[in-house]
Order: C-alpha cells, then structure tokens, then sequence
C-alpha cells in the first residue's frame, strides 16, 4: 500500500456507474451468459482505463461482476436455503425523528422495496457454511488483471463484505450459538480475502453495517452498540488472521440516498474501536455535513503508527458537486493532523452500490471524482510547497 510521499494520492470507496448495456444483459432473463462474460470483460477494461484517464491513483474493478455490495455474498456461499423475514427495513431513528419525511420517501422510491429485496434476499442458515464462489471470484481477478496490462496505477484494490454484513437478515437455523454461525461466515470469508491479496491486489473490508446499526437498532443506547461492535471486530480481525495490514484497507459508511442522518452514531463513539481493526488504511465518511466536523477527532486522537486515513471529501448523498479548493480544504485538515504523507483522497461510499440504483447520476459522479482528484492537487501544491 503506497502513501502520500510526494503528494496526496487519489481512490474511491469501490463501486462505480455501471454501463447501461451491461446491466441490461446482467438483467435479462434467461441470461445470454457469453454474451455477459465478454461484456463484462471489456467493461472492466473500460473503467480501468477512466479511472487512469481521470488521475485516480488506487483503483479497482468498480465492482462490475457484482449486483451489489452485499447480497453477491449470496451466490459465493453455501448452507442457505429462501426464508425468513429479509430486509432491513426502516426501523431507524430517523424514522422516528421524521416520520413524514419516510413516508414520503416511500411513496416516490416505490421501486426501492424490489432493490432492497436483491440486496437483502431473504435467507436463513440450515447448513454448514461454506465459500463456493472460487470460480466467480477468479472471474473478477483475471478481468482486473487483464484491464491492468498496458496500466501502472499506484494501487489497485478489490471490495470484500465483512462478516458481520453477510450475516445481516440471514438468521441461523443451523448453529448452535450466534458466536459458531459468526465464525463459520469469517472462515469462508476468508478464503475470498486471501484469494484478493494472493492475486496481488489490495483487499478492501466493506463494513458499513459497524457504524449503521446504533441508526437501525433505536432502543439500543450508545454503551449497547459499542458492546455489539466489539465482537464484530473480534470476528473480522479472526477472519483477516493470516493477511499482512498493509494489504488491507477498512471501509465504513452511514449508507446511501439522501437522509437526514440525525441518527448517526458519531465518529467519537467508534473510533477508538474502528482503529482495532486490522488494516493498514481506514475510509469513512469525511464529507457528508453531518459528519464533515469530526475531523477534530484527530486533534486528540493518535494515528497507530504506519497506518492511512482515507477520509471522504467528496459525498455521494448529494448530486452537488464539490469545488476543488473545498476538497483541497478538508485534505489539508487531516494532512495538518496526521502527516501528509498518511491521508489519501476518498469518497464517502460508492457510487453504485446497488447496481440498477446509482446513488448520483454516472455524469455527477465522474464530475464529483474530478474534483476529488483536482482538489488533491491543491492540496499537495500547498502541503509540498516548501
């Protein structure tokens, strides 16, 4: 994992647009699979060559052979059978706080209940876990590498979900305790997280569940969630057991769509436990307004020595676009705090987490990437002026 020496280096949270002809042939039914297969290929080609071609320095596959984030676990996974209740629902405290609001949303994203079902299939455990998805994944690794041949990017990373987020709406019927259906899922997991770093990319850990379940569990007090994240780290740090830190890069959000957000958990009730995650990079949102302030963390909070801060500076809950110099702004904010040299420009999450949902029309994306990428010019014009 290469850091900032001479200036400030440039990625993204994972997901990227996809193309309008590779969704329609991933959709269709039956799927023409050849069709997909060659598709998919030089799509994942294309992308690699935008994220050069627009300056970004750590790139990857913008997670194209998947449908979405979480819920391609699915297909890679053994010992579940359809059932149960599925979804997370809109049990939030933002909910409570904004009733009208919700119910409004609902109204105009009607379709968000189909893409939440694909997302959140419903699923319950009744045998032993195992990874199944070897052929899907090398799938995923020879495209990137393929799309890598005549590309020197500084970085090149492939997303992961963690336990705790595969776990999630999948209930064990087959385990005797919650701890041994945990554990089963970080032993699997582990296998696709080693193949990604075996191949020689970075591995990235998806967990934005780590920071979204004080929102969607309203009754449960701050001490409470804490008490549950302590354990899921324990688990995604046992299931990154045998990879070096270096090669692993740590990403958590608030999720997607423009919501309120007054019932975030704050950064300063996670931090001192996100940074017992075994990574050698941490991302998490820096640009959303809700959470833009918590930079000032680091004022009190020391850096492990050796690790990265990917903070977000350009937000993916808002179709503005954010001017260079208020990019340049918030990286020199953390570079002033941590070291220069241990801050990488980011987004606040992916820009097609779902794939048939952008979260920000492709053309706002690219453009909100082009000020990410011009802001950390300026900021590494007046960090490295000296």
């Amino acid at each position: 994992m290469k850091r900032s020496t001479y200036r400030i280096l440039t990625t993204h949270a994972g997901s990227l647009p996809r193309p309008s002809d590779l969704l329609a042939l991933a959709k269709a039914e039956p799927r023409d699979q050849k069709r997909y297969s060659q598709r998919l290929t030089t799509a994942v080609k294309e992308i690699v060559d935008r994220q050069v071609d627009h300056g970004v320095d750590v790139i990857d596959d913008g997670e194209y052979g998947k449908a979405d984030f979480v819920g391609y676990i699915n297909e890679r996974l053994s010992g579940f059978t359809p059932g149960g209740s599925g979804g997370p629902g809109f049990a939030m405290r933002d909910v409570a706080r904004f009733p009208e609001f919700y119910d409004e949303f609902r109204r105009q994203h009607a379709q968000m209940g189909s893409v939440l079902s694909k997302m959140y299939p419903s699923l319950i455990c009744t045998g032993p876990i195992k990874y199944v998805g070897h052929a899907v994944l090398q799938r995923d690794i020879a495209n990137l590498k393929a799309a890598l041949k005549d590309r020197e990017p500084s970085g090149v990373f492939m997303p992961a979900i963690s336990p705790e987020n595969a776990e999630q709406a999948k209930a064990n019927k087959y385990y005797k305790t919650d701890e041994e259906y945990s554990i089963a899922l970080a032993e699997a997991l582990n296998e696709e997280y080693r193949a990604i770093v075996e191949a020689g990319f970075l591995v990235q850990i998806d967990d934005p569940q780590l920071v979204t379940y004080y929102n969607r569990n309203p009754a449960k007090p701050v001490a409470e969630c804490r008490k549950w994240a302590r354990g899921r780290i324990e688990i995604l740090n046992y299931s990154l057991r045998d990879i070096p830190e270096e090669k692993i890069r740590f990403h958590t959000c608030y999720s997607f769509d423009t919501f309120p957000r007054v019932g975030d958990m704050e950064l300063k009730d996670m931090l001192d436990l996100i940074l017992k995650i075994k990574a050698g990079a941490y991302s998490f949102e820096g640009a959303n307004p809700r959470h833009e302030h918590e930079y000032e963390l680091w004022q009190t909070t020391k850096l492990p020595h050796g690790k990265i801060l990917m903070p977000g500076v350009v937000g993916i809950s808002s179709i503005v676009v954010e001017h260079p110099d208020l990019v340049a702004q918030r990286l020199t904010r953390y570079a002033k705090l941590v070291g220069r040299e241990n801050v990488i420009a980011c987004s606040d999450c992916g820009f097609g987490t779902i794939a048939d949902h952008a979260e920000v029309h492709p053309t706002v994306a690219w453009a909100k990437i082009d000020a990410l990428v011009e802001g950390a010019r300026r900021a590494s014009k007046l960090l490295w002026r000296h």
